[in-house]
């Protein structure tokens, strides 16, 4: 009989990513389990509404009563992307980051060690290492250093995730990537926010000099990753996931508007945003050379692909780019 994966937040980007990922390799049942918050998008796995495998129940992981719902029938592997992840929203609104990414953990927790399952992959990001400066990588053993709500709250849920495997024998492991990038990315992200506003011919906003840097890997590598966990890693590790690409945030800006024919007129820098970490890189030699993990996706392709996707998909980042998003966006990005 095949297993069934319970993916949370399957309806965000990764999420989306990755229930497609596993349905195109695999014959598990999948339940994607998501609240459908302002980033969980329905429209994303329309296509998938006439397979069999495939399950769709609307809930939040914050409330024990809808996970109770979703473990009626066994479920053998939790793939937990369900998280608010944005660090801009987290300074708005801490509350909602600590319901949603410390609770709503726990309570999957403790569902799992009641009822038992094969494996628990917590899906975390390297922002709970803090800030680089110059030179180095982030490696598993780094030490914590979360400088913001949203990175303060996925550090809480890693750490409680870890005392259950300790304390209770659960089988969790923990995933730490780095930025990602590529197709149905909501756009509040950098990429889809600038590939967008270019192609809107609208100003593009870059935070203070434009020059913090992040480590970027194509969705596509994060899910093959995260499949190798699932199948291969070892409880009560962590392993850091990356693709040694490390780019400032203008230089990301400057790609994209290479790529559209558009002018560097358009970029806007803003006054920066509290706690803006300066640096981060990923050292992934952990699941290299234990789980033989190698990204595949060149980044110029990648951005070029991506590129191409959202100019492909106008009508579904245009029917999100609307009334709340837009008062978001004033917030964050109004200031001169």
């Amino acid at each position: 009989m095949a297993e069934t994966i319970l993916i949370t937040g399957g309806c965000g980007f990764i999420g989306t990513n990755f229930v497609r990922h596993m349905l195109e390799r695999y014959d598990y049942n999948v339940i994607n389990f998501d609240k459908l918050t302002y980033a969980g998008n329905m429209e994303n796995l329309k296509d998938l509404d006439g397979d069999g495998r495939y399950t769709f129940v609307r809930g939040d992981i914050a409330s024990m009563a809808d996970i109770e719902r979703v473990f009626e029938k066994p479920v053998d592997v939790i793939v937990n992307f369900a998280a608010e992840s944005h660090v801009d929203r987290s300074i708005l609104d801490p509350d909602t980051f600590i319901r949603t990414n410390i609770n709503g953990t726990f309570n999957l927790l403790e569902m799992a060690r009641k009822t038992g399952l094969r494996r628990f992959v917590q899906i975390s990001t390297d922002e709970v290492y803090g800030s680089l400066g110059d030179s180095g990588a982030f490696r598993e053993d780094t030490p914590l250093s979360p400088n913001s709500p949203y990175s303060a709250s996925k550090t809480a849920a890693d750490i409680l995730a870890m005392a259950y495997f300790k304390t209770y024998g659960m089988p969790v492991v923990i995933t730490r990537c780095s930025n990602n990038y590529g197709p149905y990315q909501f756009p509040e992200k950098l990429i889809p926010l600038i590939i967008t506003n270019a192609l809107a011919d609208t100003e593009l906003p870059v935070y203070g000099d434009g020059l913090n840097v992040r480590d970027w890997i194509h969705v596509k590598d994060h899910c093959a990753a995260i499949d190798l966990v699932v199948h291969k890693g070892e409880e009560g590790n962590v392993y850091n996931i990356g693709a040694s690409n490390e780019r400032t945030n203008i230089e990301i800006v400057e790609l994209v508007l290479e790529i559209l024919g558009k002018p560097r007129s358009l970029i806007r820098y803003v006054k920066d945003r509290p706690g803006h970490d300066r640096r981060y890189a990923i050292d992934s030699g952990k699941i290299t050379q234990r789980l033989d993990y190698k990204p595949s996706v060149n980044f110029s392709e990648g951005m070029r692909d991506t590129v191409e996707w959202y100019v492909k998909n106008k009508g579904w980042w245009e029917r999100i780019k609307t009334g709340a998003y837009l008062d978001y966006y004033e917030k964050m990005y109004g200031n001169r």
